[in-house]
């Protein structure tokens, strides 16, 4: 008797952005492809992808052409907007492989979920949807009247309406599945955590050495200052190398503060000028308490080069800032190197969560995250890491942690606390929490 050969399983992701800037969807696909799927990923190519993604025979990556510059007003803007996009998407989906299903990531909403509804419709595809947060709270943002405007009325009610179409949804927090179900009858809806994939992990005191010697190259705030002793090798503004080949915090070394951001306004960066700014004037007043502060400022976005001309014009003594522009594989290993995390995000609707603060709690890395609706389904204040509401509170959570850093009897304490909160929060990795809330899901519709 013939063996029939096992039918081909077909995905398609679709991100109506940076595939390389949407790390819950690349992660989707991952997972999909270590499941046997052929996946298709359409996008946006401003970023390069997971290698994962790229070097996988059963993955194809669709790039979506750019919406072209327009000097059109806010509105017309967005009408435009939305009509370059839907004709680049109908193309692309004519393109591929009919799939058993489309996952599609929400925001945006307009026009992902009319189109990808209607092919959906004619080509007798399941529809899913990723509830990441609301595409009309993202969108009031940026326009007059917010909420209210006429405008945002209609993308919300088109957002329920063809939301409410899919097949099954996921969504990132307790918080958004209730609200999906309960205020727009919306359903069923698994919850969906992020977490943070296997990269993202502490490392040791060497692989720190080496990661400040490469950034060393190219800024400057990492490099040695002064003469190198003659019993060391080689050295970083905060390590240093013996001749017997071990590795060493130097002694009164910087703090590390890390921050990564997309610049955008759902994330006051002023906030955490602010709180530097304060915690200047504290390390200034007592130097022998409070160590100079490394700021590490990762991402990229539309208000980058603001506050990067900001900076610029800041003359402070104590705290130094550098904005690199990391490597994918260097992201994980600079946060795993820092002694802090901050996190500005706030949600637009209170409903979503901050993967940057998955990605360092992955990392072993303590945070002080903005406070907002559903932030206790991640950070909890005081065991994990810290909220805080407005720079005043950052600025005395600061000053709290790095008194009398790095050997404070109390923060080593608290610091032992949140490391075994941590160590609990990785043992499950995404891969393992995908295949057991996302994989039956989506089996069924094989």
């Amino acid at each position: 008797m013939t063996e029939v050969p096992p039918r081909k399983r077909h995905a398609c992701v679709i991100v109506l952005g940076d595939i390389g800037r949407s790390p819950r969807m690349q992660y989707h696909a991952q997972s999909l492809l270590e499941e046997n799927y052929h996946v298709d990923v359409i996008g946006y190519l401003e970023t390069r992808p997971l290698e994962a993604l790229t070097q996988q025979p059963r993955c194809r990556i669709h790039e979506l052409t750019a919406v072209p510059v327009t000097n059109l007003t806010p509105k017309l803007r967005l009408l435009f907007k939305a009509f370059w996009q839907t004709l680049s998407l109908l193309i692309a989906l004519v393109s591929i492989r009919r799939p058993s299903f489309l996952l599609v990531q929400n925001p945006p909403g307009i026009p992902t979920l009319i189109v990808c509804y209607l092919y959906c419709a004619v080509t007798r595809t399941k529809f899913v949807i990723d509830w990441h947060n609301y595409t009309y709270t993202v969108l009031a943002l940026g326009l007059s009247g917010g909420e209210q405007s006429p405008l945002i009325r209609l993308v919300r009610r088109l957002e329920r309406y063809f939301g409410s179409k899919a097949h099954t949804h996921f969504c990132v927090t307790r918080a958004m599945k209730d609200d999906l179900q309960r205020n727009w009858n919306i359903g069923p809806v698994t919850v969906l955590y992020d977490r943070a994939p296997t990269q993202f992990h502490p490392i040791d005191l060497p692989q720190k050495h080496e990661l400040f010697l490469k950034l060393a190259k190219d800024y400057p705030q990492f490099q040695v200052n002064g003469e190198i002793q003659s019993d060391v090798l080689e050295a970083t503004a905060l390590t240093q190398k013996l001749a017997n080949g071990s590795v060493q915090y130097k002694p009164q070394r910087k703090a590390v503060l890390v921050s990564s951001t997309s610049w955008t306004p759902d994330e006051d960066f002023g906030i955490l000028l602010k709180a530097l700014q304060a915690y200047e004037q504290t390390a200034q007043a007592e130097p022998l308490v409070y160590p100079p502060l490394l700021c590490v400022i990762t991402g990229k976005g539309p208000q980058k080069e603001q506050y990067v001309a900001e900076i610029a014009q800041l003359e402070w003594e104590k705290v130094s800032v550098v904005t690199p522009w990391l490597e994918i594989e260097d992201y994980p290993s600079v946060l795993a190197s820092a002694d802090l995390g901050v996190c500005l995000h706030w949600s637009t609707s209170g409903l979503d969560l901050p993967m940057k603060v998955v990605d360092m709690f992955g990392s072993g890395l303590p945070v002080c995250a903005y406070d907002f609706k559903c932030l206790n389904e991640l950070v909890k204040h005081g065991e994990n890491g810290f909220v805080f509401e407005d720079h005043v509170q950052l600025a005395e959570q600061l000053r709290i942690w790095f008194e009398q850093f790095p050997n404070n009897p109390s923060i080593l304490e608290t610091r032992a606390g949140f490391q075994r909160s941590l160590q609990q929060f990785q043992e499950l990795r995404w891969r393992e929490s995908w295949r057991l809330s996302a994989a039956p899901v989506l089996e069924a519709f094989l």
